[in-house]
């Protein structure tokens, strides 16, 4: 499984830990539990295959490092996504931006431009072009806010 679909899965567990039912701990236990990728993955063609070590530990890393720093990332959108609040910013785009932007702080071998084509690609899958330049905005101003720290 290559990043590019642990990062996919890593999304729905953030967008998951979203609606505030699960804590990470939890999501991460009954989400990647190999019985529940397989009855997935008949139905859902991203969860089929067997996770590899490197890719759990990706997942794992972001999913508990989003909700680790779930404060910071969203005072970042919310600082950068100008006359937007986050009740207007659907649940999904939200998601996106916090793993993007955790990727960008805290994971070293995932380089700001990836983070940031890579968040693009997603939110285009699961919203819109549209939510694809409104990602590319923030992500592009908070990457640039990076650079001068």
């Amino acid at each position: 499984m290559s990043r590019k679909k642990a990062r996919e899965i890593a999304l729905h567990l953030i967008f998951e830990m979203g609606f505030g039912a699960f804590e990470a701990e939890e999501i991460l236990i009954d989400r990647l539990d190999q019985s529940i990728m397989q009855s997935i993955g008949g139905e859902i063609a991203l969860y089929a295959g067997k996770l590899d070590e490197q890719q759990t530990a990706y997942i794992v890393e972001v999913v508990k490092g989003v909700a680790a720093h779930l404060p910071e990332l969203d005072a970042l959108i919310e600082q950068n996504a100008r006359g937007w609040s986050m009740q207007r910013i659907s649940r999904m785009t939200i998601a996106v931006l916090r793993l993007a932007i955790y990727e960008m702080k805290y994971v070293s071998d995932v380089p700001v431009g990836a983070a940031i084509n890579e968040a693009v690609e997603l939110v285009k899958t699961y919203e819109s072009d549209e939510a694809g330049a409104f990602v590319n905005g923030i992500l592009g101003t908070v990457a640039r806010a990076l650079d001068s720290e």
